[in-house]
């Protein structure tokens, strides 16, 4: 079958689909507390309008043909917030879980949770668990790092090798027993709201990842920012330590 290296736009320049080298797009979604705050709102206003966002975005990738999208939803990190912030979150996550089994058929995506479970209240984890099995058979993924921490993530990669009595190990050792393991490296790494740094996100996965940066607070980056991202990764030149 040929590939379909170049991405497809409409008479007037909108984006309609990427090309078969785009598989794997990542985001880090950031600044949904400064976006309620330059508004008088609350920070759990933001996540609530950050909540919105995710949405429409994740619809529109998998209206433009990406494989899989990776959204940093809560970090190792992030339990140092305020109580009611955290909670707010987490709730914003069940019924997004909730919407996803009530309309099984308007989804599309095969929802995995990537980050530890342990901290999770019970009703959250029995909630991922059966979105997990309900969307197996999905044709598109969707990881939603959740309680993730990259250097975590590696640290449990090496001691399940170990408790498999390995006594050397390959990268591919390594990126076998990630929790990415079943999908490709990001080829695009999306940082919203000005901050230029990975916080701890897909830090193995990353390698050779092109990235994004982008002032938008993640409540207003909508589909239009993910198309300007996509026709700026078009026009950049992935070498992966050769020459061309």
């Amino acid at each position: 079958m040929e590939i379909n290296n170049r991405p497809q736009y409409s008479p007037d320049g909108r984006l309609l689909r990427v090309g078969d080298d785009l598989k794997h797009i990542a985001f880090i979604m950031d600044g949904n507390g400064r976006w309620a705050k330059a508004r008088g709102k609350s920070r759990e206003h933001g996540h609530t309008e950050g909540a919105k966002a995710f949405e429409k975005i994740v619809e529109y990738c998998e209206g433009i043909g990406l494989e899989v999208i990776t959204v940093y939803a809560f970090s190792t990190e992030n339990w140092k917030r305020p109580k009611d912030e955290v909670e707010k979150i987490m709730g914003l996550l069940e019924k997004y879980l909730d919407r996803v089994i009530a309309r099984l058929s308007d989804y599309d995506v095969k929802l995995r949770f990537i980050g530890s479970k342990n901290e999770l209240s019970e009703s959250l984890r029995l909630k991922i668990d059966k979105t997990e099995r309900m969307t197996k058979d999905k044709s598109r993924v969707l990881n939603i790092a959740l309680n993730y921490g990259a250097r975590a993530e590696i640290t449990q990669a090496v001691n399940k090798l170990i408790s498999e009595g390995r006594t050397a190990v390959t990268e591919q050792d390594i990126g076998n027993a990630l929790y990415t393991a079943e999908c490709p490296d990001p080829d695009l790494i999306v940082r919203t709201a000005g901050e230029q740094r990975l916080s701890n996100f897909l830090l193995w996965q990353a390698a050779y990842a092109e990235f994004y940066f982008t002032e938008t607070l993640w409540p207003d980056f909508g589909p239009s920012g993910v198309e300007e991202a996509i026709n700026a990764y078009y026009k950049r030149t992935r070498r992966f330590g050769a020459v061309k």
